[in-house]
């Protein structure tokens, strides 16, 4: 079957088995860091942002793709590169393994929500496993991060 998607700003056309799934289609489309991890949708390693929502890309078939807008972190560099030194500098990518999921959870959180509150914070990052970290210090970076971008607004030059 031939599929035609956005993937990371670039149009892709395809042509794909009917059970090719989407975590499948964008590793071979160059992206890797949509990891493949418990392959029953618990882990949130494989997130990706269809329509700027996230989905875990194990449980998604590529067809279901067919004429959306898929974004990876290959293709969310500059958003992504706003927090994650915050996250780092609170331990929390011990591994780095989980990180990717974090982050693409992250966009999507600050892209809805600018202004979290812990509590939602941890609701939305909660599909998200890490086994290093022990999610706090994932917490305390986005926390830091928001507060860093609340004083640099609060500046009289920014």
């Amino acid at each position: 079957m031939e599929i035609q998607l956005t993937l990371n700003g670039r149009p892709v056309r395809a042509s794909i088995e009917p059970d090719t799934l989407l975590i499948d289609f964008v590793r071979a489309h160059g992206c890797p860091s949509v990891k493949r991890g418990c392959e029953t949708a618990n882990c949130g390693l494989c997130t990706v942002l269809m329509d700027g929502v996230p989905v875990l890309s194990c449980s998604v078939l590529a067809a279901r793709a067919d004429g959306h807008s898929v974004q990876t972190l290959e293709g969310l560099q500059a958003e992504a590169e706003e927090f994650v030194s915050f996250i780092a500098d609170q331990g929390a990518e011990q591994c780095g393994f989980c990180n990717p999921g974090y982050v693409m959870n992250t966009i999507a959180l600050l892209r809805e929500n600018p202004d979290p509150t812990d509590d939602e914070i941890r609701a939305y990052l909660a599909g998200n496993l890490c086994r290093c970290s022990g999610y706090e210090g994932q917490l305390r970076g986005i926390r830091a991060f928001l507060n860093a971008k609340k004083a640099k607004e609060a500046e009289p030059n920014a």
